[in-house]
């Protein structure tokens, strides 16, 4: 961007420096009172208001990274490593993992880990928005960057640096803010067209200037010329887009939308659907176990201890909320055989000689499976109560049912709303069976379903979206969700789900709430929208300030454009396309 303006001052200084050592080889029509004219201070000035415009911008530009600051500063500077002879503290970067540490009371968290001794209550506004502390005990986890109550413990260390969701919520958003969206393509692809035609213009100025202007006409061609190549100095074009990046990227961090590349960024202010799945983004992903219904000859406890047995070895929520139901009962589970999960369906495994499958009413048939009809009608009861059921076999024969509930999140019904306001249609896409999924629909307000579909099923529904023209939005948190999260133009995954999930997105909510994802949304149009106006501003300022330069305004007004002037509205220009982007910063979500 320094192209034109370098034109300009060397043209103004050679000029200048010939006129001073040969002011003889100069022709009387170039002479103002008996003088030739020149331009040594205006050569000065401009690259004094320039580099001022320089400054200018790196300082508004540092302001653009105090998101990133504000989260560093997050982290405490030392840690108090628990040792033999007494605590010591120790710089954070020389904490290993595995290390014990002491937290007391009013301190930051150091690092992730899990508390070893002790209890308190944690403030995590941080990871969850919420203000409210969370208790915490033996066996729980801790994130670095949260604020330790009025209680003291020992914690042990098993993500340090940029491990920690600290790290890598930094790394994120600095990735974030350094990536080009694809709007930027246009902004580069003008400039790279704008520079040779304003050579061009400044040209046609000099020779216009020496044709047609007044005495001197070399003196009014060169000064014309000058400020056309100054005024003309693209750097509020460059500015545009990737100030307005870096500001909304960081605004975003603030409120918990990690933003992975600007890309993702301009994709979501375009969605028109979003796709979302029920476990764990729809509901709290925390199922509970709330029926157990054995059937005749099968004794409860026992029913129940080898369907937890074999539900040990899977990763499914509502395995867990199985294995947590036989624990609460004090049941002892077993080790498992054979196991083998088939995805979408369900499990299988031997457990003191006896086989087990538990799945879907489908898998278990698949399975050759008598008598299944016998669980049907209960079955329907309580999913039609909005429950996930689960068939059980226990060698070779229909041993009963495990219904489990996974309540709505408290926030979901205002983030429908909320979507809704935004003018998004909201899919839901479960593997859950239709009448639970019609049950949580309905009471939502979604505006479609699709249920008992498999991960390959979600990709291809998100596929026939976009054929049909959709810009579809895609929310997960789980292993299953990520073929899809990559499917869709945009992927958003709950930072309460697994990181598989969250390398697949372009957007991760920390909170794992549904209302961030309008949150996102808002912060993606109002980014866009301000990348629009700081382009459609350095157009208009370029279109205007040319022709000025050029001198159109001097037979009717009799005015001309100081290239002093015109270095100080280009230095004005680019500090006003970041003052415009620094907006962002006080951008309510």
């Amino acid at each position: 961007m320094f192209t034109l303006i370098t034109l300009g001052v060397g043209a103004a200084f050679i000029f200048s420096s010939v006129a001073m050592v040969f002011p003889g080889r100069f022709p009387d029509s170039l002479r103002h009172g008996g003088m030739i004219p020149i331009y040594f201070e205006a050569s000065a000035v401009i690259v004094v208001l320039v580099l001022l415009g320089q400054v200018l911008e790196l300082r508004a530009h540092s302001r653009t990274g105090s998101a990133i600051k504000a989260l560093l500063n997050l982290a405490p500077p030392t840690a108090k490593q628990v040792a033999p002879g007494g605590d010591n503290e120790v710089p954070l970067d020389r904490v290993k993992v595995g290390d014990w540490l002491r937290v007391v009371p009013g301190d930051r968290v150091p690092v992730d880990g899990t508390v070893v001794e002790g209890h308190s209550n944690v403030e995590e506004s941080m990871v969850t928005g919420e203000p409210v502390p969370v208790a915490k005990g033996v066996g729980d986890q801790v994130t670095g960057g949260t604020v330790n109550g009025s209680g003291s413990f020992v914690m042990r260390a098993e993500r340090i640096g940029t491990d920690t969701l600290l790290g890598q919520i930094v790394n994120m958003v600095a990735d974030a803010q350094r990536s080009r969206a694809p709007i930027q393509g246009l902004a580069d692809k003008v400039a790279s067209l704008f520079v040779p035609a304003v050579v061009a213009i400044a040209m046609l100025t000099l020779a216009l200037w020496l044709w047609l202007g007044p005495e001197p006409r070399l003196a009014h061609a060169i000064v014309n010329a000058v400020a056309v190549l100054i005024v003309a100095c693209p750097c509020a074009l460059g500015l545009a887009t990737p100030m307005s990046i870096m500001v909304g990227v960081g605004r975003g961090a603030q409120e918990g939308v990690l933003v992975k590349n600007a890309e993702s960024l301009e994709r979501l202010e375009k969605a028109t659907i979003l796709v979302v799945d029920k476990t764990g983004t729809i509901t709290e992903g925390r199922p509970r176990l709330v029926d157990i219904l054995p059937n005749q000859g099968f004794d409860g406890k026992e029913f129940l201890r080898l369907s937890a047995s074999l539900e040990q070895n899977s990763e499914h929520p509502l395995a867990a909320a199985i294995v947590g139901g036989a624990r609460e009962q004090s049941l002892a589970i077993e080790a498992v055989k054979d196991f083998r999960s088939v995805t979408g369906g369900g499990v299988i495994g031997t457990i003191a000689d006896r086989q087990v499958m538990i799945g879907k009413l489908e898998f278990l048939r698949n399975e050759k499976i008598p008598g299944m009809e016998g669980l049907e009608a209960s079955a329907v009861k309580l999913q039609d109560a909005g429950k996930t059921v689960m068939y059980v076999a226990i060698d070779g024969k229909p041993a009963g049912l495990l219904a489990v509930a996974d309540p709505i999140k408290a926030t979901t019904t205002e983030a429908v709303q909320s979507l809704h306001g935004l003018g998004i249609k909201i899919i839901m896409v479960t593997g859950d069976n239709r009448r639970t999924a019609t049950m949580v629909a309905k009471e939502l307000g979604l505006d479609g379903l699709e249920a008992g579909i498999e991960p390959a099923g979600k990709v291809a529904y998100i596929k026939k979206l976009r054929v049909d023209g959709s810009r579809v939005a895609m929310a997960g948190d789980g292993v299953n969700d990520a073929p899809a999260l990559s499917e869709a133009d945009v992927g958003i995954a709950m930072g309460t789900g697994t990181d598989v999930a969250m390398q697949s997105a372009g957007v991760t909510l920390v909170k794992g709430d549904l209302r961030s994802i309008a949150k996102a949304i808002h912060l993606s149009r109002a980014t866009m929208g301000n990348i629009r106006q700081n382009l459609a501003f350095a157009f208009f300022y370029n279109a205007l300030g040319i022709p000025v330069a050029a001198g159109v305004l001097y037979p009717h007004f009799g005015l001309l454009l100081s290239p002093i002037i015109a270095g100080a509205a280009m230095s004005i220009s680019s500090v006003s396309v970041i003052g415009n982007a620094l907006r962002l910063r006080r951008m309510k979500l």
